[in-house]
């Protein structure tokens, strides 16, 4: 089996990639099969460890300059492929900041890839990560709304309108039977490791990341601010199913909201402080930054996401679980269980 990741070299791909060569995907048949090759399209190549592996090829390119130029490296990069996992895109702080960029990264090169796909013979399977901004907290759907999966999506961002068009591009690409074309709707991840990207909620991880390496943290909301959120093993979970399960069990063309667990930035910092102590907790600091506040209280922060359930899919417990999580990853150690 060949599979794709664009923006595979960010920390969801990597963790993507890692899942995928570990354990196979059940993509044609319930036995999990064998990666033959795994492809990380991206602009900058993947970590060491995971270049490494045999079975990966790492292609360095700007994807929306290869679509434009058709490049030979993509065309080589998607011919066999049996899945695709579209993660590459511009996040949402930067597209509120560059409203062009947002539209070239993430609308220009979806639809771009969308036709590359749709050029394959035998068609692959595309997963398109899309984001809960495509939703908005409106007079409709209020901050306290519980999300539903047949809420009406109404973004108030342009990343949110972004993830909104291509959704609807994947919707009728399947519809039409260009190919077997599905998006989800990730939560906030958390905890990221590494620095933090252009996501106006980068800081959620930063909040626990950098006080774990006895660093301050600035928090630019109110500790009183909630978002919906999952663990980056739920996410990859959901990714997962997504790619493995049959078309005629899959269903509907629309969109696909993952579980989530609701919290405030005040119930972090309380796990923190129950899973590490209060002396990680006092490194964090709170300095009001009024864009990311104006970008993040556009979010729904509750989720009862029923579709996602019935594929097995559920969401955290509790806070202290994604701490767990992360600090797993950091020491090598084992995490709570999360099923």
């Amino acid at each position: 089996m060949k599979i794709v990741i664009t923006g595979g070299a960010g920390f969801i791909g990597t963790k993507l990639a890692i899942n995928l060569l570990s354990a196979g995907l059940t993509y044609r048949s319930h036995v999990p099969e064998a990666i033959v090759e795994l492809v990380i399209l991206d602009q900058l190549p993947p970590p060491p460890y995971l270049a490494a592996d045999s079975r990966v090829r790492s292609v360095c390119l700007d994807l929306y300059q290869a679509l434009a130029d058709s490049d030979s490296r993509l065309e080589a990069a998607l011919h066999e492929a049996d899945v695709v996992f579209h993660l590459a895109a511009a996040v949402s702080s930067e597209c509120e900041a560059d409203f062009d960029l947002g539209m070239r990264a993430n609308v220009d090169v979806t639809r771009g890839l969308l036709n590359a796909c749709r050029k394959l013979s035998p068609a692959c399977r595309l997963i398109y990560a899309s984001s809960l901004a495509v939703y908005g907290v409106t007079t409709q759907n209020s901050a306290n709304t519980v999300i539903g999966d047949s809420t009406l999506a109404a973004p108030l961002t342009s990343y949110g309108h972004q993830k909104l068009i291509c959704e609807h591009l994947v919707s009728d690409y399947a519809r039409r039977r260009f190919l077997d074309a599905r998006s989800l709707r990730l939560m906030t991840v958390v905890v990221r490791p590494g620095k933090a990207n252009g996501a106006a909620s980068s800081f959620l991880s930063s909040i626990v990341r950098e006080p774990l390496r006895g660093l301050t943290a600035n928090c630019p909301v109110s500790v009183s601010t909630r978002f919906a959120v999952s663990s980056p093993s739920r996410t990859i979970h959901g990714l997962v199913r997504a790619a493995e399960t049959p078309i005629d069990i899959w269903g509907a063309n629309e969109a696909m909201n993952l579980p989530a667990l609701s919290l405030t930035v005040g119930d972090l910092l309380d796990a923190l402080k129950r899973v590490v102590g209060s002396h990680v907790v006092n490194l964090v600091k709170f300095h009001a930054d009024p864009v990311v506040q104006s970008i993040v209280e556009t979010w729904p922060a509750s989720f009862c996401a029923t579709r996602a359930e019935a594929f097995g899919l559920h969401p955290n417990g509790t806070a202290d679980e994604l701490i767990d999580e992360f600090l797993a990853t950091q020491a090598g150690t084992p995490a709570r269980s999360t099923q």
